[in-house]
């Protein structure tokens, strides 16, 4: 009985073995080959597809679920068919089923390939290069300048080690930031000091600073690839919702980002997007911004100074400004641009004006780029011209980050004619190469549902693409600088300016309602123009800055004081000037008084002696100093008249020649780091300017 049971058992077993070894055998080995490759190309697909987070939920899992039943159908229904000598349909199902496995290969290759691509838009770690810079190149260096922090990759860890490879024995003087570090460098306060291989980029904007590269010797370099202190996730939230993405301009000379390249600061452009309506908001924030940096105890300094913080200081500051939680940061390579642009086959564009600028390589010559006002495509070396140039525009910074924007929302437009998978693939390549993001690789993927939305607006034309450009306004205030022992430009902005600008982007992220515009006029003879959020100049308040109060009298300083809540301690000084006059100040002149609490004068108290007759005259001739003739001048020997200056109140510029003067002095041997404009003449009195800008030849090879 128990024998018959196994039997019976035993028996499917062995009727399905009989059958199939029965059966043709290159049939056979036809059908265990299809079957396992497609099985392995399955597997791989369903892996492949599954990264895929977010994008078409509903297709991807119909796809697979198609895909597994025909694996049972494969693998049932081809046996049977083998098993019956259904040959042609047997054959049929294998034909379909190689093809089906040859197309998850193709499509798992694809995706990949694409998530591998899109995986380095996130740079996890990078190569910091640090370097030790001096005024002069010398054998001992007894005071050299270091960053406090002690988690700042450029600032503290890499110089520690340099300084131990090196033998450096210099005492260390540590510092919060790098232009109170470089001043001091200036100043002779130190001989030297630690600092990021892109020092020159990130600080010669400030006018003390203009020559760093001519005025300072590299010492020592060390590159060292660590972990990306950056690489800080902000949000967890999905692109299929209102966010917002910081762009920050990496002007390097390379063609990508392949190393952690030094910013300064001078491109920021704070964009809101939502899914929902796609509408986007773009808010480019002036460099010369004055506001409280995050990561310098919220001192205030132009928002370029942020840089020296990395992103996540740039990011914490803008927050602080303007009061809206930044998603997403991406650091954008400009010099890429000339590929990523030339990939797309260029954008169009309706340039504001005429100019000329460097190329891509800061060249000048018969290298130089010049472009006539007007709409028309601009290649990559003509868009990255577009978004550099600067010096010649009426209104300076501020036009040039309009001119960036127009560079954005042109290449913005283009990425709906990618016409086919080779272009894709080179364009994604270029992006990712000349991006470093904080977002995460899924996050990044859902930006198909946003593309999708676009291409469907566009093709149903009742929804496209809509951006809102802003424009801060505010006024121009040129004060001391404690840190930089300096007077420096700054932008200060209009806070109702501001405040219109965040409104629209609250709107746009859905934080807030649209506020309704309450007043409308409409003329028809005239074209109507759409309204730029903050572009309004509005009278409120200027900033005070503390004055000269040398020759008032300790009264006038005590109520001009008390009318401002600051502290004044008064003491007085022997003097041969009357009583109660005021004689020094412990504050600047030109700083600015809201920064200030406490105030000490000294005052005189009348000696009974009288002013000698030889000191009037040399105050006569004092006043009587004239502006030589720079042109031919070195920048050192322009500086060495400068600094022989005694009790002048004077603000200089040093500023590089535009394409446009080296085109009028076409003929002239031009000189590198030689003076050959000055902004006020020959024989001018020192007296009678408060600011003098030389400009000077800067060859670059």
């Amino acid at each position: 009985m128990e024998n018959n049971e196994i039997n019976r058992t035993r028996l499917p077993k062995k009727s399905f073995l009989h059958k199939w070894k029965r059966q043709n055998r290159p049939l056979r080995v036809a059908f265990l080959i299809v079957a396992l490759t497609f099985v392995i190309s399955l597997a791989f697909f369903t892996i492949s597809i599954l990264k895929l987070a977010s994008i078409e939920t509903f297709i991807r899992v119909l796809i697979l679920i198609v895909l597994y039943v025909h694996l049972i159908i494969l693998l049932l229904g081809g046996t049977v068919l083998l098993f019956t000598k259904r040959n042609k349909m047997f054959v049929g199902l294998l034909v379909i089923s190689s093809i089906f496995a040859l197309g998850m290969d193709v499509a798992s290759f694809y995706i990949d390939k694409t998530y591998a691509i899109i995986d380095g838009a996130q740079k996890k770690y990078v190569d910091y290069t640090s370097v030790m810079i001096s005024m002069s190149e010398t054998d001992s260096y007894k005071k050299i300048g270091i960053i406090s922090a002690k988690d700042h990759p450029t600032g503290y860890i890499i110089p520690q080690e340099m300084i131990k490879e090196n033998k450096i024995d210099g005492k260390l003087i540590e510092y919060d930031d790098y232009i109170s570090m470089i001043s001091d460098l200036y100043d002779g306060e130190i001989d030297a000091l630690f600092i990021a291989d892109g020092y020159v980029t990130s600080y010669n904007s400030y006018e003390k600073f203009a020559n760093l590269q001519t005025e300072t010797k590299v010492i020592y370099t060390k590159t060292k690839k660590m972990e990306n202190v950056d690489n800080i996730s902000y949000s967890t939230k999905n692109l299929t919702e209102p966010f917002t993405i910081l762009l920050m301009g990496v002007d390097s000379t390379g063609d990508n980002i392949s190393a952690s390249s030094s910013f300064n600061g001078d491109s920021l452009m704070m964009i809101t997007f939502n899914p929902k309506t796609l509408n986007a908001t773009v808010f480019s924030i002036p460099r010369d911004t004055y506001v409280p940096i995050a990561c310098a105890d919220k001192r205030e300094n132009k928002i370029n100074a942020s840089a020296y913080g990395g992103a996540t200081c740039v990011v914490n500051t803008i927050e602080n400004l303007t009061g809206i939680k930044i998603d997403y940061y991406a650091k954008v390579n400009f010099t890429g641009v000339v590929k990523l642009v030339d990939d797309m086959g260029g954008i169009e564009v309706d340039v504001p004006l005429d100019f000329c600028e460097q190329d891509s390589d800061r060249r000048f010559g018969e290298h130089l780029i010049c472009l006539k006002k007007g709409p028309q495509r601009l290649n990559g070396e003509q868009a990255l011209a577009l978004a550099r140039h600067r010096k010649t525009l009426p209104l300076g910074d501020f036009q040039r980050v309009q001119n960036q924007q127009l560079v954005v929302e042109g290449m913005v437009k283009e990425l709906k004619n990618i016409g086919s998978v080779d272009e894709f693939y080179k364009i994604l390549d270029d992006v990712v190469d000349n991006i470093d993001t904080n977002m995460t690789t899924p996050q990044i993927l859902s930006l198909y549902n946003v593309g999708k939305n676009v291409l469907l607006g566009a093709i149903n034309k009742n929804a496209s693409l809509s951006i809102e450009k802003t424009y801060l306004t505010g006024y121009d205030l040129t004060m001391y600088m404690d840190s930089m022992r300096s007077y420096i430009y700054t932008f200060q902005y209009y806070k109702q300016s501001l405040e219109e600008i965040v409104d629209l982007m609250k709107a746009n992220l859905e934080i807030e309602k649209p506020k309704l515009i309450k007043t409308f006029s409409f003329d028809a003879e005239e074209n109507y123009e759409k309204r730029i959020a903050g572009k309004t100049y509005y009278n409120e308040p200027r900033r005070e800055l503390m004055p000269n109060l040398l020759g008032l009298t300790g009264k006038e300083v005590e109520n001009w004081a008390l009318d401002r809540g600051i502290e004044l301690e008064i003491v007085t000084q022997s003097s041969n000037q009357p009583d109660g006059i005021v004689l020094s100040q412990s504050e600047h002149a030109g700083k600015l008084v809201d920064t200030i609490d406490h105030l000490k004068i000294v005052v005189s108290e009348f000696d009974g002696t009288t002013n000698a007759p030889d000191d009037e005259d040399d105050n006569e001739n004092d006043e009587k100093v004239l502006i030589p003739d720079f042109t031919g001048m070195t920048i050192q020997e322009f500086n060495k008249w400068k600094n022989n200056l005694k009790g002048a109140n004077l603000i200089t510029e040093m500023l590089e020649l535009t394409p446009e003067d080296i085109l009028t002095l076409e003929g002239t041997e031009l000189k590198k780091d030689t003076i050959y404009k000055q902004s006020s003449p020959k024989g001018t009195e020192l007296s009678s300017i408060s600011t003098l800008k030389v400009y000077y030849y800067n060859e670059e090879s």
